[in-house]
């Protein structure tokens, strides 16, 4: 049930066809778990809580640094040193009092990822690395969750659904993270954010976008990005999308999947 300063709230939300009154109570009543309260993980969490998700939960176990804030936009000079996830909270909060906000103070890892996701309607995540990347799509999975993910370079990015322990309207089961890039690259070999750098106002279009998809999901209008990979050229200022199936040889829904816990990432 919406109180008269929500209708207020989200009465722009209300008014368009594919959302409406249910599709912003689905909103109220969703818990949405993001990986990163970093240059991803702040736009998704200032639009989430602006669109009146009810529950969000922040997995991020830094702090706020200077050379943050030319794309995290969620913290100000002042959080400088703060937790990430309680500078983010706090913004959320005064954007959003309505949002219930869950701060987690830890790093994402084998031993808590399984507990963490499993309370969650949806993940998103944002994360900086691989092996995160790998933890978070593979523990979805296993939790029976749905997960977007994105990755985010110099002048470009990635973003796509992942809901592998569903099928397709075929009857197929969908593709995993592992189906699209089977094998994270050898170590050193793409440089950290801190090394290559990265366009600060990229990470807030990305980040953006991964919200959208979010409410899309949870709202459920529109062609999501299930089996679809949507790829940025900032340079170019040029979207593509690459579709993309199951891998039968995938080690995680394949045809003798191998993975079946969260061991490799302990």
């Amino acid at each position: 049930m919406l109180s008269a300063e929500e209708l207020e709230r989200y009465a722009r939300h209300i008014v368009l066809r594919d959302v409406g009154g249910p599709g912003q109570a689905a909103l109220k009543s969703a818990r949405v778990l993001v990986v990163g309260a970093g240059g991803l993980g702040a736009p998704v969490l200032m639009y989430l809580a602006a669109a009146g998700v009810g529950t969000l939960d922040i997995v991020d176990d830094d702090i706020v640094t200077l050379s943050n804030l030319q794309r995290q936009v969620i913290h100000a000079t002042p959080d400088i040193g703060a937790r990430k996830a309680d500078s983010a909270a706090s913004r959320i909060l005064a954007l959003n009092p309505n949002v219930r906000v869950v701060q987690h103070r830890v790093r994402l890892d084998g031993s808590n990822a399984l507990a963490l996701i499993g309370g969650c309607d949806l993940v998103l995540d944002g994360s900086d690395n691989f092996a995160t990347r790998y933890l978070v799509s593979d523990a979805c999975y296993l939790a029976k969750k749905p997960l977007i993910t994105a990755a985010l370079g110099q002048f470009d990015g990635s973003l796509t659904t992942i809901r592998a322990h569903e099928r397709n309207a075929a009857g197929e089961p969908n593709p995993t993270y592992r189906c699209l890039f089977p094998e994270p690259p050898p170590a050193g070999t793409v440089p950290s954010c801190e090394e290559a750098g990265v366009m600060g106002a990229l990470a807030g279009v990305l980040g953006s976008m991964m919200a959208l998809e979010a409410i899309r999901e949870i709202v459920g209008f529109g062609e999501g990005l299930v089996g679809r990979l949507v790829m940025i050229d900032a340079r170019a200022m040029r979207f593509e999308t690459l579709r993309y199936s199951r891998d039968p040889q995938n080690p995680l829904n394949g045809d003798a999947p191998t993975i079946t816990d969260l061991s490799r990432h302990l």
